[in-house]
């Protein structure tokens, strides 16, 4: 099965870089340009949390011998979380709940869209947290127990 887990990985990091490099590229059919920084956020945050599901493999099948199967399942479905942060983070900073720059420079702009993304990618579970903060803050809504951080998760220790 690490075998699988870690194809699956690499075919979807391949997948999330060809992806972010057609967009940049201008590869995008017209009347799906307005998508474009959005569909980009969601690849680059791919990038991500593959980069970090690739590093939890190696430390904890190669550094710590800690490999367990029962973990075999959020390898899959991480990077897809990941995903869905990269989305989540293009859409509260569109919405003026997260700010990136005081000031405003197209190129600037974008890139900070990509840079958040990516650490939404990487760091699910402090984005989530972070959202969550903002939402208690702008909209009262309590913080859901899922935000925080579990000691026992596959990268715990690196």
């Amino acid at each position: 099965m690490l075998i699988v887990i870690v194809i699956y990985l690499v075919m979807l990091l391949a997948g999330a870089s060809v992806s972010v490099a057609a967009l940049c590229l201008g590869f995008l059919p017209p009347p799906y340009e307005p998508l474009r920084i959005a569909l980009s956020c969601c690849s680059v945050a791919c990038v991500g949390g593959c980069l970090y599901c690739i590093r939890a493999v190696y430390l904890n099948r190669c550094v710590y011998d800690r490999w367990d199967p029962k973990w075999h399942v959020w390898y899959f479905l991480r990077p897809l979380a990941s995903l869905i942060c990269g989305g989540t983070s293009f859409l509260f900073l569109k919405a003026g709940l997260l700010i990136l720059e005081s000031n405003t420079k197209n190129d600037a702009s974008e890139l900070g869209f990509f840079a958040l993304a990516f650490i939404a990618g990487l760091n699910v579970d402090k984005f989530v947290a972070k959202i969550e903060d903002v939402a208690q803050a702008v909209w009262g809504i309590d913080k859901s127990r899922s935000a925080s951080p579990r000691q026992d998760s596959p990268n715990a220790n690196g």
